[in-house]
């Protein structure tokens, strides 16, 4: 991770991808940590920095907030990196190298720069120092207070470096360079003298002797007139020098021209070089620290390109030239050669003839090369060395060991191998982290630019953003395989273009008439590898196209063996692949993985269909996966969830498309079922519901159908599970009936008794309760007799849900504290989140509200590590719920609002569900009756189709003291009469209260204060039997009603309240629907 602040604030993955921060708080208490240098930056300061002399009500809270926002976008960015944060007692700060912060590189160059004696050296290190700077230092930032003192000290820093880079190039006789650059410089920065000597040093060198008197003329009438000082002893000096044209201030080198530049044969550039900032200064950097660099990749990435940038941009460096030494013409049969035939293309670019000696006796022409290049200071680009690695590794050899002063930068898709040699990858151009954006895309950039050269009425707008982006994504990012795109946007069209890219080796065919063959059209690129493999590497790369996302080593093994491969093969055969550029080595969570660029992968598809082997290959590959998510699965439930889960996620692609093979096969439907089963929690888990639903159907799309005598019991588990996501996804509740005897077709008691338990699970708060509890209740049964730890945690914690809904507390205590421990023992971070919901829970009916969010916030922790999005989404709803009756309704909004964002994205509507709940709740108690409105009215609906009689039977309550805090009596009755009926049916008992409340508080309105305390001495009641009497925050309602009767009544009203706690429940219904 890359952070910036000379200039606009920005951050940057590893591979160049842009961050996006949310909002200018979180953007701001980056940068303080940023600028803070590794120190702890303490609370008091950042809240002081963010908010200034408006805090918010609960200030510390709301910095958390912000850091986790902050570690979130990090870590979203790329794993791990919000542990970047730190925290202590004090406050926070960012740990971050020094390399990965724009404005300490500049300072260690700066440093540098001042230890070198060579001042050539000097010039290019403080170029490069001040090419960090993208615009004035903290840019967004300028005017608030904390970064005032930072700017300044940078900007000084910046314009010392601007000095010292003057004074050496004045010092190499640049002093035409210079001219233009200084008196610019000197208008921005008026009053400084160092600045305004070295412009009359380099005026008067250039022959201007009466410009350099006037510039110090100008300086002294500015000190005088503005800050009433006189020009120090040093520049008065400098001026009679100037005056008495002291033969001192001539230039003591003779100036760079480009007449005196040597000699290369390097092309010129046709062209500015995109998205090669950050490879040009790193190549540059491995230039100058060894002699042999090679530039590796696959085909069509940049590398020869990338070569001729880095060798013009450094050809001052070497004084007998940069030579590009072209051998992709050159055969690759010893025979035809040897070694010589590279010998021989040297020495055609350097012109070394037969005649130069190289002492006695018959000389070789590597020799004369050796002898020639002795004494020279010289940087060969060695480029498309693949077809000939061992020749030019040879030749390399010898003339490094030969010449010192030589220095050789080669291209080539695999290493040459030679002692010494650095090896740097070049990875494809950036590509866009979506489909919608396409923002810090390199990739994007090129072919933009690209598409605008040869199709001048393109337009990147939003009808062509989303095609860009996909163009740039499926092509891997590859420059070649871009420009070839771009050009066929002036025929098609660039959304035409994208979607032809299934056809892309038909499509990507019109490459530059003057490039080799190879580089005319994306499969001849791909042909010139394809053709310098070995017989056994093209079937093992054929065989690597059947996998999705990448392999491990042990999957390839296991797979692309087979007839003439031997499984210990395997390892060695795709190493060499690696070395050719044709298979990418990833790291992922630490794990070492294979995969091939899209194009490569394509290509490799097309050569296994035509091997005729692909079926059995595909059948082979989805055995393996099969195998592997079964292991996989108990893994899911333990102390190692979270390693496990990352790495299925990973597999996901391979998963899928073991599916599709299976399923597609009607000899396989078991191998599908296998597959469909062993998912299922790792797709809960994940919150993947989408990609469940779509498994299933898939899996049964051939089954014999859930009445079928046939059905065998993988496929009646299959049909459970599909019933169990449908539910959670927030489908139309099915008509269990149906599907009731689904969980005794399955032969396994512990499979059984899970399609038991999750059925019911799914089911907690919508649909009818108690069969979906006996469920649970049937499953605890079988799990305790199989003596299976973790089903009996998951049902304790599925029946303590159920309590709370029932209001049943000490059935919640007893089973969640169990569940509790259970969980706890078994390390199962999940089932430690279910059975803490309850409990918190319980803590909030007891007006806890500490450990509520305590147990929530530790909820949250264990939820964000394991990265179940579903889980996070409903721990932030609950926190915003205890934020609520705190009374702190900007952070109540803020928690819902991200919860209700989550959920989402997720496609969790039962948490999208909750959330905007809360935020009607939140809205209410504001007094913002109209929006809170808005919000409880999108789910009304919604909860009547799934049954979730306690969520209308909330929400019809808040719609109740809406209208009645409107004055809308009859709207206010007719919500609470409802909500009355289906809270009884849910047996909730606090949910009954709350509706007599809200007809009490209605009744009171219109002076009904007789019946209004009636009412509320039952509600009280009520609560308290239930052990839940009602907290001070949440009285609002009912001291609205108790405050109107006792001003109308006086103490008759609290008598009557008095009388109300005895009321039978039939007279409290007449009260009500009277």
């Amino acid at each position: 991770m890359r952070f910036g602040v000379l200039g606009p604030l920005v951050i940057q993955t590893r591979d160049d991808q842009a961050v996006a921060l949310p909002g200018k708080k979180v953007r701001m208490l980056l940068a303080v940590m940023l600028t803070g240098e590794g120190r702890t930056v303490s609370s008091d300061r950042l809240i002081d920095t963010l908010w200034g002399e408006s805090p918010p009500g609960n200030p510390l809270g709301a910095l958390h907030t912000k850091i986790w926002q902050l570690r979130k976008v990090l870590d979203e960015a790329e794993p791990t990196a919000g542990s970047l944060i730190l925290s202590n007692s004090h406050g926070y700060s960012l740990e971050v190298d020094d390399g990965d912060v724009d404005f300490r590189r500049f300072e260690e160059q700066l440093i540098k720069a001042q230890s070198s004696n060579n001042v050539r050296l000097q010039v290019r290190i403080l170029g490069d120092a001040l090419a960090e700077w993208r615009g004035p230092a903290l840019a967004d930032f300028a005017h608030t207070d904390f970064a005032g003192p930072i700017i300044t000290r940078l900007e000084e820093r910046r314009l010392t470096a601007l000095e010292d880079k003057a004074d050496a190039m004045l010092s190499l006789g640049e002093h035409q360079l210079l001219v233009g650059e200084l008196g610019d410089l000197l208008a921005r920065h008026p009053f400084r003298e160092r600045l305004c000597a070295a412009y009359i040093r380099a005026l008067y060198a250039s022959g201007r002797q009466s410009e350099a008197l006037a510039a110090f003329d100008g300086l002294r009438g500015r000190l005088d007139e503005e800050l009433g000082l006189e020009p120090s002893a040093e520049l008065i000096s400098l001026r009679q020098a100037v005056l008495s044209r002291d033969p001192d201030l001539s230039p003591r080198h003779s100036p760079i021209t480009t007449a005196a530049r040597q000699v290369t044969n390097l092309p010129a550039s046709v062209g500015a070089l995109i998205g090669r900032d950050s490879a040009t200064v790193q190549v540059k950097a491995l230039i100058e620290a060894s002699r042999l660099v090679t530039l590796h990749g696959v085909g069509g990435v940049g590398k020869t390109r990338l070569a001729l940038e880095v060798g013009s941009s450094i050809d001052e460096d070497y004084p007998d030239g940069v030579w590009l030494v072209e051998l992709s013409t050159l055969s690759n049969q010893p025979k035809l050669g040897g070694y010589s035939i590279v010998a021989n293309s040297i020495a055609s670019v350097l012109g070394v003839r037969d005649g130069v000696a190289a002492g006695e006796g018959r000389v070789t022409q590597v020799e004369r090369l050796a002898e020639s290049l002795r004494t020279k200071h010289t940087l060969l680009i060695f480029d498309n060395c693949e077809h000939v690695v061992e020749q030019v590794a040879y030749v390399s050899d010898l003339l490094l060991r030969a010449a010192p002063g030589l220095r050789i930068l080669a291209t080539s898709r695999e290493p040459l191998g030679v002692p010494g040699e650095r090896l740097w990858t070049v990875p494809a151009l950036t590509i866009p982290a979506n489909t919608r954006s396409i923002e810090g895309s390199s990739a994007a950039e090129l072919f933009v630019a690209r598409t605008s050269e040869v199709a001048p009425g393109f337009v990147l707008d939003e009808h062509t953003r989303t095609s860009v982006a996909e163009i740039c994504r499926r092509l891997d990012g590859l420059p070649f395989a871009l420009e070839l795109a771009a050009t066929r946007v002036r025929t098609l069209g660039v959304n035409e273009v994208a979607a032809r890219l299934g056809h892309r080796f038909s499509l990507l065919t019109m490459g530059s008439r003057g490039a080799p063959v190879r580089q005319q059209t994306l499969r001849a690129a791909i042909d010139w590898s394809w053709d310098l493999l070995t017989n056994h590497e093209q079937i093992v790369l054929e065989r690597l196209a059947v996998f999705s996302g990448g392999c491990l080593l042990t999957a390839a093994e296991d797979v692309c063996s087979g007839g003439v491969i031997e499984r210990q093969d395997v390892p060695d055969l795709i190493s060499r692949l690696v070395d050719r550029s044709l298979v990418s080595v990833i790291d992922v969570a630490g794990v070492r993985r294979f995969r091939l660029l899209e194009s490569v992968h394509a290509y490799a598809e097309e050569r296994l269909s035509d091997s005729g082997e692909e079926p059995d290959i595909r059948i082979k590959h989805a055995r393996y996966y099969a195998d592997l998510a079964e292991a996989t699965a108990p893994k899911l439930r333990g102390p190692s969830q979270r390693r496990w889960l990352e790495q299925t996620n990973t597999e996901s692609g391979n998963f899928s498309s073991a599916l599709e093979t299976a399923a597609a096969s009607r000899d396989e439907t078991e191998l599908a079922f296998r597959i469909v089963n062993a998912l299922a929690w790792h797709w809960f888990l994940s919150g993947r519901l989408d990609e469940a639903n779509r498994g299933f159907e898939m899996a049964l799309a051939v089954a014999t159908g859930p009445d079928g005598f046939e059905a065998s019991s993988r496929e009646c588990e299959a049909r459970a599970w599909q019933v169990g996501f449908a539910l959670r996804a927030g489908k139309t509740i099915h008509p269990l009936d149906q599907y009731g005897q689904l969980p005794d077709r399955i032969c396994d008691p512990i499979r059984r008794a899970t399609i038991r338990w999750f059925l019911g699970f799914v089911r907690v708060g919508y649909g009818e309760q108690r069969s979906a509890e006996e469920c649970v209740e049937d499953a605890l049964v079988e799990f305790r007799a199989q003596d299976y730890s973790w089903g009996t945690a998951a049902a304790l914690a599925a029946l303590a849900a159920f309590g709370v809904l029932r209001g049943d507390l000490d059935t919640v205590r007893r089973r969640g504290e169990e569940s509790l421990r259970l969980f706890v023992d078994l390390g199962d971070g999940w089932g430690q989140l279910q059975a803490t919901d309850a409990l918190a829970a319980l803590a909030e009916v007891h007006g806890d509200y500490q450990s509520s969010a305590q147990l929530h916030r530790q909820g949250l922790r264990i939820a964000e590590t394991l990265g179940l999005w579903n889980e996070v989404s409903n721990k932030l709803s609950g926190l915003g719920r205890i934020s609520l009756l705190h009374g702190d309704y900007t952070q109540a909004r803020e928690l819902h609002e991200r919860s209700m964002r989550l959920a989402a994205e997720q496609g969790y509507t039962f948490g999208e569900q909750f959330a905007e709940i809360g935020l009607g709740m939140a809205e209410r108690r504001q007094g913002r009756l109209s929006a809170a409105e808005v919000h409880l009215l999108r789910w009304l609906e919604w909860c009547r189709q799934v049954e979730g009689g306690h969520g209308v039977a909330l929400i019809l309550a808040e719609l109740g003291f809406i209208a009645e805090m409107r004055g809308d009596i009859d709207s206010a009755l007719i919500a609470h009469r409802e909500g009355y009926d289906i809270a009884r049916s849910t047996g909730d008992s606090r949910a009954v209260a709350l509706a007599v409340e809200g007809v009490a508080c209605t009744y009171s309105r219109i002076g009904e204060h007789k019946r209004a305390a009636l009412l509320l001495g039952h509600a009280e009641s009520v609560r308290e039997a239930s052990g839940a009497p009602l907290s001070q925050a949440e009285r609002s309602d009912v001291e609205r009603a108790l405050k109107r009767g006792t001003t109308a009544m006086g103490t008759m009203f609290d008598e009557i309240v008095i009388r109300g706690r005895g009321l039978e429940a039939a007279a409290v219904t007449s009260l009500v629907v009277d």
